[in-house]
């Protein structure tokens, strides 16, 4: 015969303090697991969502990141004449021959440098980026040196308005529009005309060749013609998968540094919820002791007092996982420890670290009340009334 489940629910209302001392100290450690797992996953999402699964991005072979990669005038021509690549509407095809350097600005927030990309493009990038567009002022004309900013460039970085200019590459770059690409890394950027950007830092070759195919199908056509031409030397990545091998570096430090912390504290937290456990036994040896004596098993009272203890860390957990849905409106900033570029993003919960932050809080109460229910069961029956 099992132990009702009201029975261990009403033993948790009635040492409220405890048990709510008990769920914080859990509610902590699943606040800070989840809310890592939301950063890393925010990183991610990020920078998957800056690229277009249609589209193909050629960098120089062992070429880690645009801003190492360079490939010769020659070389991108030979990219873009490939049948693979769509056509727009006037008939010319879809690729953008881009030239991409970091720059340092000054922070708003810290008055420190950090890097911010700047990325030398061409107008039909907008027909290859759907996602960018212009919220203020107007788009750059081509063989000038007008330069739009990012939205988070603008919000973030000193001198980064409309009306005012940036000096770098020894000139005068007047800020003529300001664009938002949504939760993409492309709103950390700065985009001005290729032609104008790579004098300016002394630059010959482009950084990188973007390619719209006419179907994503189309990928490994076109990577294999690329890639076996032995003189462009280049390899050839759909721009998802680009952009989110842009993020591992990062997601994994971050995924180790928060998992490693919260292992520390959750053994803090599962100690606390054991203590709470025997304290509870301790105060209840008679009821425990007439439990056994109207017939209730041993495997009965160990189960009730572990579903105490897993009622306590889903308490806790539901808790430090409300608290972390808050950081879902919180943008963070960061150095991409890949590019070393700033980079601005979202903290980001999905079903799946709700999942793993639950299932975390229920191993914590499992574990913190697995002796103290053994203690309960293992109690003799007649020593248990005599002492209550």
């Amino acid at each position: 015969m099992a132990v009702p489940l009201s029975y261990s629910w009403r033993n948790l209302k009635t040492r409220r303090l405890t048990t709510a001392l008990t769920a914080g100290g859990m509610a902590l450690v699943v606040f800070v697991f989840t809310a890592t797992l939301m950063l890393a996953e925010g990183l991610r999402q990020t920078l998957v969502s800056t690229g277009s699964p249609g589209n193909a991005i050629v960098l120089r072979k062992g070429s880690e990141t645009e801003v190492q990669s360079g490939i010769e005038r020659a070389h991108a021509s030979a990219m873009t004449t490939r049948p693979e690549i769509a056509l727009g509407g006037d008939g010319q095809g879809l690729f953008a021959r881009e030239s991409v350097v970091l720059i340092g600005l000054t922070k708003k927030s810290t008055g420190k440098v950090s890097n911010v990309v700047i990325r030398g493009t061409q107008p039909v990038a907008l027909a290859l980026r759907p996602q960018v567009r212009l919220v203020s002022g107007r788009l750059p004309r081509p063989g000038t040196p007008e330069i739009m900013v990012g939205r988070m460039v603008a919000k973030g970085f000193v001198g980064a308005e409309i009306g005012q200019h940036l000096r770098f590459g020894k000139r005068q770059w007047p800020i003529v529009g300001i664009f938002d690409a949504g939760s993409t890394g492309f709103t950390s950027e700065i985009w001005g005309d290729a032609d104008q950007l790579m004098p300016a830092f002394g630059r010959s070759a482009y950084s990188i060749v973007l390619a719209g195919l006419r179907e994503p199908g189309l990928f490994a056509a076109y990577k294999e013609a690329i890639e076996a031409d032995p003189r462009l030397q280049a390899e050839v990545w759909q721009e998802t998968r680009y952009y989110e091998k842009q993020s591992d570096m990062m997601r994994k430090f971050l995924t180790v540094l928060g998992v490693s912390l919260t292992l520390i504290f959750s053994l803090g937290a599962m100690i606390g919820a054991m203590i709470t456990m025997y304290s509870s036994v301790a105060g209840r040896v008679a009821e425990i002791g007439t439990l056994r004596a109207i017939g209730f098993t041993r495997g009965a009272i160990l189960a009730a007092f572990l579903m105490e203890s897993t009622l306590l860390g889903l308490l806790g957990g539901l808790a430090g996982v409300g608290l972390a849905a808050g950081l879902s409106f919180v943008t963070f900033s960061t150095t991409n420890f890949q590019t070393f570029s700033e980079l601005s993003f979202k903290f980001s919960l999905t079903s799946w670290i709700i999942g793993l932050s639950l299932g975390f809080s229920i191993f914590m109460g499992v574990v913190g009340g697995f002796l103290p229910a053994v203690r309960a069961s293992r109690m003799n029956i007649v020593e248990a009334l005599r002492e209550g």
